[in-house]
Parts: structure tokens; sequence; C-alpha cells
């Protein structure tokens, strides 16, 4: 059995209660619904939220959700608690506020998972110097046959003999690219993964997906070239309200 679960969680530092935000008169965390039953309308998918309002939202429009603890420190692990009540042998992690997933970004992942993977993620090519120098555009290297080496918010390679000169172009050719946070799990690898406590480069990186490589376990990569947009700001929100008015 194969299940999309989006964990949703209400409080938010940056973009406090974001999930609920109105874009186009609808809460964000409904077009994420919307945008997941329309790409994948032949899969479970269920929400995984922490707070009442979120569940009353979503059930109200004939969407699934499940209640989780509050207390949850990441998304992976309120993944693994709602799959004990679902009970999928395969997971795919879809972030509640990222509104643009598509149906071939959730075949790729499903299919690196049956193909023997435990964990797979996705990435896609950089394009701009900016966004490559941005530590909120996480960046991951991968091995020739397709393994994540290593994730960090640091502009990684560092390019030694032209960093401060070096401009799109070679970041489009580098070999590194610009991680989604979009993932997918056999079950029993999820439990192992929740199981495992934090790592070092974890929690200095504040990037989750590390603790998988601490701990000598693969991530398959799986790349993509569609376009992915999440809301973490208040500006995200605008810019995506007005992508939604332009079509």
């Amino acid at each position: 059995m194969l299940a999309i679960i989006a964990p949703a969680r209400l409080a938010s530092t940056r973009f406090p209660q974001k999930l609920l935000h109105p874009i186009a008169g609808k809460p964000l965390v409904l077009w994420v619904a919307e945008r997941i039953q329309s790409q994948a309308p032949d899969v479970e998918a269920v929400f995984a939220v922490d707070d009442e309002k979120l569940r009353i939202v979503l059930e109200e429009a004939g969407f699934k959700a499940v209640m989780t603890r509050e207390d949850h420190q990441s998304g992976t692990d309120r993944l693994a608690e709602a799959n004990e009540q679902i009970g999928a042998e395969i997971v795919i992690n879809v972030q509640a506020d990222e509104p643009l997933v598509t149906s071939s970004q959730i075949s790729t992942l499903r299919g690196m998972i049956e193909e023997g993977a435990e964990m797979a993620t996705l990435a896609t090519p950089f394009v701009r110097r900016e966004d490559f120098l941005d530590p909120n555009q996480v960046k991951v290297t991968v091995s020739d046959q397709g393994d994540a080496l290593y994730f960090s918010r640091a502009p990684i390679p560092y390019n030694r003999d032209a960093f401060e000169s070096f401009g799109d172009d070679w970041v489009s050719a580098s070999p590194v690219y610009r991680h989604l946070g979009l993932y997918a799990y056999r079950a029993d690898f999820l439990s192992k993964f929740c199981s495992l406590p934090p790592g070092r480069l974890e929690s200095i990186e504040k990037l989750e997906q590390l603790r998988a490589l601490e701990n000598g376990y693969r991530i398959k990569v799986g790349f993509t070239e569609e376009p992915s947009i999440g809301i973490d700001t208040a500006e995200d929100a605008a810019a995506f309200e007005k992508m939604v008015a332009a079509k």
C-alpha cells in the first residue's frame, strides 16, 4: 500500500499559522490538498495535523486528516506517527506548504522506492548564482550512482579558483543541485530513522536528512526540472497569490 502523507504543523516561526493563511480566499493547506488530489487521484492522501483548526478545515473540504502530537521535533516524526495509524508500506512525504507538487515528481519518488531504495528525495538544477548562495536553498551533491553525498546550506562545492566572480553559467553546470523537500520512505526504514538520535551535522545545519547519512544509510536522489515553491514567508504567499491570479 502506498500513501501520501503531508505533515502539517500550525505553528511557524517565520510565518505564524501560514497553513491557514488565505490565498485568493482559500487557506494555503487547501491549495496543497487540492493539488495533491489532482496530481495523484489514485493514491490515498492524508494530512498529519497537530491542531484541531487544521483538521476541521481539511475535513470540511472533504480531505483526510489524522491528529498527531504537538511536541514532535520534526515533520518526519509526525509522518511516522501518522503512518502508525495508516499502515502504508511506502510513504511519500509532501510538504503541506508546497502547492506545486506534480504527478511526475510523485511517480519518480515512488519508482525509486519500488526499485529498492529505503529513502529517496528529489533535486533540481540551480540556475541562478544568488539561489546557490542563499542558505535557505539547500544544496545536495550526488554520487555517480545517484546517492546523496551531502546536504548543506553552504554553497558547495566551493569554487576555489573563482568564488568571487563565478556567475549563473558556472552554477547551472556545477555538480550540485537544489534540494526539494519531497521524500519517500519504506515504512520500516521510516520507523528506524525516527528511532535514531539527532546527528551532529544535522544539529549544525538544521537538516534532518543528514541523520540518515551520518548513520551510514543511503538516500537515493531523483531529478526534476518542474517548478516548486515553498511558502515560508508572507512574501512567498504574496508571490504565489500573484501566480494564481495570473493563471
